[in-house]
């Protein structure tokens, strides 16, 4: 079988996917990734190979995202959804998720010429890049959204098409419609509903987690992986005191904590060095420059992947990214969650209190006394460890990614054209 991962070009949208692939390569299937001409290097360090797609030119300012952190600055919480919310600010959502799809949309007539050329039985698609399914119907071959955090993409689709049923509005007025045409009638193609969701989506969020969507899905576990690293010897090594991870995340507002709470990073070091553990902190150069003076137990580094350092931690600080919560799922780590929505951060956080896995503070309450507090009663309380453990085999419930192969080959060869 011939599979086709096109991603968006940002890492944390190309991690997700890389247990996936590894598996499905390791069972013998051809893989590919398509994935911006600038961008193949987090691909092919993941050992897979890349198909770079695209000039230069399209989607620069996306992948510019990834060597300049400090655009991740320009983030809000625009996209974050709370679903109990009554109010139309769905609508303002929905409007920017459909500029958002616009982004992707300059790749289709090259993600159509590979898919002709390389003929895929299967395309499996970031969320955010809808033309490679359109792509995907016009090579004849099976297509499926691959998740990298809740489906709020799915949950917005379906308000949407609840207001235009109760307003009796036929198709040219769904505002949906100048996108997906635009992607379509080149093609003599007319829209359906999986051009948009796919034909079934794979799930790598827990059960709790997941939004009350009627789409087909298919669930993964969602193991760790965070890019590649020398390591340095300490890493395998046992620590003399527990030790803590302090991290914000490749992606997200992670970055924007301390400029939102008011609490500088000097002021964080400070607080956890004071305490008998020892702080890992991966942040960037400003933080590290601000800090002086490092205190014997800190250390202060720019980036180590987490599934990596994970297995010496005793607990983990940080913004409610997905990968970020993965990995310390999957390494048993209890966690101390200080939201900073874009997506999904605030369920994130929310589903690690409910599970008793962590402590979560909000940003408005995050001080350097709240975290010290927090973060002792984190170390000091074994019912976390236990909450943690308990969250990891929930976790080990969903299909690996090598169990979910033959479930793939089954789809593809009864979506397949």
């Amino acid at each position: 079988m011939r599979v086709l991962f096109a991603v968006f070009p940002a890492a944390a949208h190309v991690h997700p996917i890389v247990p996936l692939a590894w598996a499905l390569q390791n069972a013998g299937h051809d893989v590919r990734v398509a994935i911006h001409p600038d961008a193949v290097g987090l691909v092919t360090e993941a050992g897979l190979a890349a198909v770079p797609l695209g000039a230069r030119h399209k989607l620069a300012g996306v992948v510019e995202f990834n060597s300049n952190l400090d655009l991740l600055d320009s983030l809000d919480d625009t996209l974050s959804l709370d679903t109990e919310d009554d109010s139309a600010r769905w609508e303002t959502q929905w409007e920017v998720i459909r500029n958002v799809l616009l982004v992707y949309q300059p790749v289709l007539p090259d993600l159509v010429d590979f898919v002709q050329d390389w003929k895929p039985d299967l395309v499996v698609w970031d969320p955010f890049c809808v033309p490679a399914g359109v792509a995907a119907r016009v090579g004849g071959a099976a297509q499926a959204r691959f998740l990298w955090g809740r489906d709020n993409i799915g949950w917005l689709r379906a308000k949407s098409l609840e207001q235009l049923a109760a307003r009796g509005a036929g198709p040219a007025d769904d505002p949906l419609m100048p996108l997906m045409s635009n992607m379509l009638v080149p093609y003599g193609l007319e829209y359906e509903e999986e051009f948009l969701t796919g034909q079934w989506t794979i799930d790598p969020m827990p059960q709790g987690m997941r939004l009350p969507i009627d789409l087909p899905y298919t669930g993964v576990r969602r193991l760790p992986y965070n890019g590649a690293a020398a390591l340095p010897a300490w890493v395998h090594q046992q620590p003399e005191r527990p030790r803590v991870v302090l991290t914000l995340g490749i992606g997200g507002r992670g970055r924007q904590l301390f400029r939102q709470s008011g609490v500088s990073f000097p002021e964080v070091v400070e607080a956890v060095a004071g305490l008998d553990v020892e702080l890992v902190a991966t942040v960037g150069a400003a933080e590290r420059e601000a800090v002086g003076t490092t205190p014997d137990n800190v250390r202060l580094i720019e980036y180590m992947p987490l599934n990596h350092l994970l297995p010496t931690c005793s607990a983990i600080i940080h913004h409610g990214g997905g990968g970020t919560f993965a990995a310390a799922v999957a390494h048993q780590v209890p966690q101390l969650v200080t939201p900073m929505p874009f997506w999904g951060e605030a369920a994130t956080a929310q589903y690690v209190a409910d599970s008793g896995a962590g402590l979560v503070i909000d940003s408005s309450q995050f001080t350097p006394d709240a975290l010290r507090k927090s973060l002792t009663r984190l170390l000091d309380d074994r019912s976390f460890r236990d909450g943690a453990a308990a969250l990891y085999q929930e976790m080990q419930a969903a299909p690996s990614p090598s169990d979910l192969v033959p479930v793939l080959q089954e789809l593809t060869a009864r979506h397949r054209r």
